[in-house]
């Protein structure tokens, strides 16, 4: 969260500095100073302030370093899309989470369920204001660019196709051709590195023409997505 966001979503609460403090359980000179950018806003903070401004998903903290020991679990990661909205799960209870962060710790899983690979595409749908530097830069990093543009992909087509998700479109153009002059030529999976031989030599002739730009082996198409129908 920017020190810019900070301020302004307290105005748009209609709190003063000091209402905003109390509330946050700290000083108001402390709070001025973060309002001003003298000091960094914590990631204990910026979940608070997002809760008590009733702020966007995208503006919560990003990591800027992503350790192994911190991938989340498939369990977590559903947690995190029941929190951000997503109708499939819904029922389970919700944890406050960046999109960008979300996607991307997915996208690191070595092998993910189908159910949650089938959410990302959503997720880029509903929040394409979401930090997309921070989300080409990390994916990047970390060699699943090809997954990512994969999934940004899938989620332009339905963006053209439906009008709900139109507001999105130009964000995912301008995505997409990032990631482009980065594809990888090696070949992946959409997190699913312990696919069974078989599949994968099946996947080769009968995967989607976006897989195989991509350099994916995947059956994910976007007819398969219940959000698309």
């Amino acid at each position: 969260m920017l020190y810019e966001q900070f301020k302004a979503g307290r105005l748009r609460a209609g709190l003063t500095q000091k209402q905003a403090a109390e509330r946050l359980c700290v000083s108001q000179p402390y709070l001025s100073q973060l309002e001003k950018g003298e000091r960094p806003v914590t990631v204990e903070l910026a979940l608070s302030a997002a809760a008590l401004y009733r702020l966007p998903a995208t503006a919560l903290p990003l990591p800027e370093m992503w350790a192994e020991d911190s991938k989340a679990d498939d369990a977590f990661l559903a947690r995190q899309l029941s929190g951000l909205g997503y109708p499939g799960f819904r029922h389970l209870r919700p944890r406050k989470a960046n999109p960008a962060a979300v996607v991307l710790a997915a996208l690191l899983r070595k092998d993910l369920e189908t159910r949650l690979a089938e959410a990302l595409p959503w997720v880029l749908l509903t929040y394409p204001d979401l930090d997309w530097v921070w989300l080409i830069r990390h994916a990047k990093l970390d060699d699943v660019q090809n997954r990512l543009g994969f999934l940004v992909g899938v989620a332009k087509g339905l963006s053209a196709d439906r009008a709900e998700y139109h507001s999105a479109f130009n964000q995912l153009c301008t995505a997409e051709q990032q990631l482009e002059r980065a594809r990888l030529a090696r070949q992946d999976t959409l997190c699913r590195e312990s696919m069974p031989n078989a599949e994968r030599r099946w996947l080769e002739t009968n995967r989607s023409p976006l897989a195989r730009h991509w350099n994916l082996l995947t059956g994910l198409t976007a007819d398969q997505l219940s959000y698309a129908r």
